[in-house]
């Protein structure tokens, strides 16, 4: 196990900068998740970590030693990919035993390993087999097991699941996690999925356009997403977001958004006494709304039954919203719904630069 920190790191190709001056750390034993849309610099921050590409500057450093100038094989961290990368032409055993050639452990050592490694992964049935006559998620097992064996201080996942079906997924994520919780190693681990995000990381990094733009863990950033953008991409379905005005009505602050009005919890009445009469955007995750008898008018678009939910895509004033509803509802495409909000867990960020206002006591 070991810490990893990242000192002012930054990468560009010419002119084009992938990855801004950043630091970040990652404490030792953590489960860290970088998570953002497609070019936003996840993956190639976890090729800086490997040693797969160069640092344009900055300082990558291990327990407080710097580790950027290594070459990949010396920096005792393991990488798990996307695509797999196992050896064609070498069974389960083979691929799982070939770092341990490479460094001419003993055989009986080798083997020991494997066996256990495989146990762990449920995969010793298959010890035999060519890659070409497994699953993807054996494959992916397989690919989890070559890096184990090497027995790291940082493992590095890029996207390991994203070929995988949902059913998969969902197995793997878990193990993923009791593994981590077993043998406390210091993981690193990137996906676009906030789903996988919420669910395994200790403290998930938020990136956006090469910028790191929020760190924590994964309720305080669900909770308190720092601007727009985390609140639309952590969540699902995402935070509604819609124009709105904070407008006191007889000297109690509340927020105006179209024809409906509510008061303001006491924690942003200092913020909307600053901010009177000036626009902000509101956001509302859709469990948040609820039907009332006196409200604002919504026309229903979609309805998505889960079994144990009910997902309403609705236009309000031109502007779609998303309404999650435990159980079964009966509406249908068409009908119109009276809509209220739980004011208590509204969020306020600031109309021209996306960023959260900050409520008394944070």
């Amino acid at each position: 196990m070991a810490s990893v920190e990242l000192i002012k790191v930054a990468k560009r190709y010419g002119k084009q900068s992938v990855l801004h001056p950043l630091d970040l750390t990652i404490p030792d034993g953590s489960f860290t998740v970088l998570v953002g849309p497609s070019g936003c610099g996840k993956s190639t921050l976890l090729r800086l970590l490997a040693g797969l590409e160069s640092l344009t500057e900055g300082a990558i450093l291990m327990d407080q030693v710097q580790i950027n100038d290594r070459d990949p094989a010396d920096r005792d961290i393991a990488m798990v990919f996307q695509s797999y990368a196992l050896y064609p032409h070498l069974t389960v055993a083979e691929n799982l035993a070939f770092h341990m050639q490479v460094k001419k452990v003993k055989r009986e050592e080798q083997q020991s390993k494997i066996q256990r490694i495989a146990a762990i992964l449920g995969i010793d049935q298959l010890l035999q087999r060519y890659p070409r006559a497994l699953s993807g998620g054996q494959r992916q097992r397989v690919a989890m097991g070559r890096a184990m064996v090497r027995n790291p201080q940082v493992f590095l996942f890029d996207e390991p699941l994203s070929n995988l079906d949902a059913q998969l997924r969902m197995e793997l994520r878990a193990e993923i996690k009791s593994l981590h919780q077993r043998f406390k190693t210091t993981m690193v681990y990137v996906t676009h999925d906030q789903v996988e995000a919420m669910t395994l990381a200790d403290q998930i990094v938020v990136m956006q356009a090469g910028y790191i733009v929020q760190q924590g863990a994964p309720l305080e950033i669900y909770d308190r997403p720092a601007n727009t953008f985390v609140a639309r991409f952590i969540g699902s379905p995402p935070m509604n977001l819609l124009p709105a005005q904070l407008v006191s009505h007889e000297g109690v602050p509340g927020v105006q958004c179209q024809d409906l009005w509510q008061p303001l919890p006491a924690r942003w009445h200092a913020v909307a006494r600053e901010h009177d009469g000036k626009p902000v955007t509101i956001g509302l995750r859709p469990h948040d709304l609820r039907e009332v008898d006196n409200g604002a008018a919504a026309r229903v678009n979609v309805v998505e039954i889960t079994g144990e939910s009910t997902l309403l895509h609705l236009d309000w004033h031109g502007h779609a919203l998303h309404m999650q509803i435990a159980g079964r509802h009966a509406a249908n495409s068409g009908d119109e719904l009276i809509l209220g909000f739980n004011s208590e867990k509204i969020h306020l960020f600031d109309a021209e630069t996306g960023y959260r206002l900050t409520e008394s006591g944070h």
